[in-house]
């Protein structure tokens, strides 16, 4: 997916500034990651890029080399054929990856409105070409990336990331990532879904640690 396919795009932004640190890169770029595998059927060359990844020993390291090794063995045809089944199905998919849905049990309910608000607040709007709700989880990691990353201007603060996290984020995308990793028709995307999984639960720790040390 190029940048243009991206699901969110900025009102209006000049040349993004350096992200101030290796972390925060680190972070940004996983988030991308991640909008970018829910977003569609990685082609060929992303799965050849996920099958190089690497992993430390810890617990999103052993997800991400789990990942690597499913990504080794599958094809796109393959992959598409589980995404589809996974989002799209006949009428609708085995799970619906959408903030309404996960927090009232409907689509395009409050939680969509209160995103929108916020989206209008850091300058982001969807993307022309794009028609799904803005609270769905590959738009939300794109989201997230960005505002780490200063795509919409400058890099957001820590505060500032945490209150996105915490009101879209935090309530929902775990619960999400637990399902698609133990979806029946989940081989490749469980995979994703414990690297999600994990690295939900490292986010809300940081932040939970940053309010204790500003505290």
């Amino acid at each position: 997916m190029t940048a243009e396919q991206a699901q969110t795009e900025t009102i209006a932004q000049d040349a993004a500034p350096a992200i101030p640190q290796d972390e925060d890169r680190l972070r940004a770029d996983l988030y991308n990651f991640l909008g970018l595998m829910l977003s569609g059927p990685p082609d060929e060359m992303l799965l050849e890029q996920v099958a190089g990844l690497t992993g430390d020993d810890t617990d999103l390291g052993t997800a991400i080399n789990a990942l690597a090794k499913i990504a080794r063995l599958t094809k796109p045809a393959a992959a598409e054929r589980e995404f589809n089944k996974l989002f799209i199905g006949l009428g609708r998919g085995e799970l619906l990856p959408y903030a309404s849905y996960y927090l009232t049990g409907f689509l395009n309910e409050k939680p969509l409105a209160s995103l929108r608000q916020d989206m209008a607040a850091r300058g982001m709007t969807r993307a022309e070409n794009v028609y799904e709700p803005e609270d769905n989880i590959a738009s939300l990691m794109e989201m997230m990336g960005a505002l780490i990353a200063g795509r919409f201007g400058s890099a957001s603060p820590l505060s500032d990331q945490k209150q996105f996290y915490n009101k879209h984020i935090g309530p929902w995308a775990g619960h999400f990532f637990s399902d698609l990793e133990a979806a029946k028709n989940s081989v490749l995307y469980a995979a994703v879904g414990a690297v999600g999984r994990v690295f939900m639960d490292i986010e809300a720790e940081g932040f939970r640690m940053s309010a204790e040390q500003s505290a």
